[in-house]
């Protein structure tokens, strides 16, 4: 007989005030025993399978859809809804649209430029022997990066920074004192990219904004707020992911020289690297969803408006699934894919491009760097970012 969440005695999972490592491990040994906890806005699922069965269901609609602010959204309710929390056959409509413009096809062309970028911010931090990772070379890659894609000149990089910035605000749990400049980037940069969509209308080019503007199938096109709002969702899948995962995986690779001896010796392992970084410590370490109705998983129901987080910390470690999951092996045949990119409708729209990038920027540094150690503590970003990594990362690298 199926038993409401609310009735099930299940325990608290609070990881208030500890780190990454002591979050780790109190979160996996609950789930030795529980697939299912409380957690301060609801519910947490802590196994891989269980965190796909959520991503998956249609049902569990994303948590921006329930915030009334919805994400980076200005108070401008004629600028329509973000492919982001968008939900049902809208949802599905924008995403068969734009697919072909967000796929490893169309991300391959951007790869020589991805180098060219990554070369120019290596080259200095190369020859000064290091110092702050995140700082000099992850915060700054991938916006000029994205500034390509949409085709903006580079003398407006900094403000896509800018944007960026504020327009992130809105996973720091601090929206009362957040919302003014999440509204505000959120306004700027979608009067920007209109009338940058307007100049492609009557000079089409190579970029993505060019791609939103003739993509259609069987009649069906964007009209112009769409391409302006999937511009913004470019923003947030092509920024602060990529930044911060980039700083987590030389994290990790200065704690295991032999793993990144390996990688130089065999630089097509790079495309593994990346997954296997990603799986052991991800950038974005869960999301949350909200039941849009009763709904029955594993005889537990989930009543309307419940939350429910899937783990992805957790679920990238299930030593059910994972073989050795404490180890960090980029040669590993995983059988099953990391969790951070999501799954379901919600996958992240960017995954091909911040897979580019950061093959691209492992690959480069394995060909330039022979060691690479850390030079002090690591800080890491508050645990209430729901993109999250080193806020500073002190390294000591060595030329090849």
């Amino acid at each position: 007989m199926p038993t409401s969440a609310w009735e099930l005695d299940l325990p608290l999972l609070n990881t208030n005030g500890l780190d990454r490592l002591e979050a780790l491990k109190v979160t996996r040994e609950l789930a030795r025993d529980h697939w299912l906890v409380r957690s301060e806005m609801g519910f947490t699922v802590l196994r891989y399978e269980d965190d796909l069965a959520v991503l998956r269901d249609p049902k569990f609609f994303s948590f921006l859809k329930a915030m009334n602010t919805s994400e980076f959204r200005s108070s401008d309710s004629n600028r329509g809804e973000s492919i982001l929390s968008m939900e049902g056959p809208d949802h599905l409509r924008l995403r068969r649209l734009v697919a072909p413009a967000f796929s490893p096809a169309a991300a391959a062309p951007h790869r020589p430029m991805m180098r060219e970028i990554f070369e120019e911010l290596l080259t200095p931090f190369l020859a000064s022997g290091g110092g702050d990772f995140v700082s000099a070379v992850a915060e700054p890659y991938p916006i000029p990066i994205i500034c390509r894609v949409l085709g903006a000149p580079r003398e407006d990089w900094q403000l896509f920074s800018d944007w960026a910035t504020d327009i992130f605000k809105i996973f720091n749990g601090n929206l009362a004192e957040d919302m003014p400049a999440i509204e505000k980037a959120g306004k700027e940069i979608g009067e920007y990219v209109g009338n940058l969509i307007e100049q492609r209308r009557h000079d089409l080019g190579d970029d993505l904004l060019s791609a939103l503007i003739v993509a259609e199938e069987e009649g069906d096109r964007l009209d112009h707020q769409e391409m302006v709002r999937l511009a913004e969702a470019v923003l947030l899948a092509g920024t602060d992911t990529t930044r911060n995962q980039l700083g987590c995986t030389m994290a990790v690779f200065a704690e295991y020289p032999d793993q990144w001896r390996l990688l130089q010796e065999r630089p097509e392992l790079a495309p593994k690297a990346v997954e296997e970084s990603m799986r052991y410590l991800g950038a974005v370490r869960g999301t949350g969803r909200v039941a849009s109705e009763d709904i029955t998983y594993r005889d537990v129901v989930f009543t309307k408006g419940t939350m429910v987080s899937t783990n992805f910390a957790a679920g990238n470690r299930d030593q059910s699934v994972f073989a050795e999951p404490d180890e960090f092996n980029i040669a590993a045949d995983r059988e099953v894919q990391q969790l951070t990119f999501g799954s379901g409708v919600h996958r992240c729209l960017g995954a091909a491009l911040a897979r580019a990038e950061l093959q691209e920027a492992l690959t480069l540094m394995a060909e330039r760097i022979d060691t690479v150690m850390l030079a002090g503590p690591v800080t890491w970003k508050p645990p209430t970012f729901g993109i999250w990594g080193p806020a500073s990362l002190p390294l000591s690298v060595t030329a090849r």
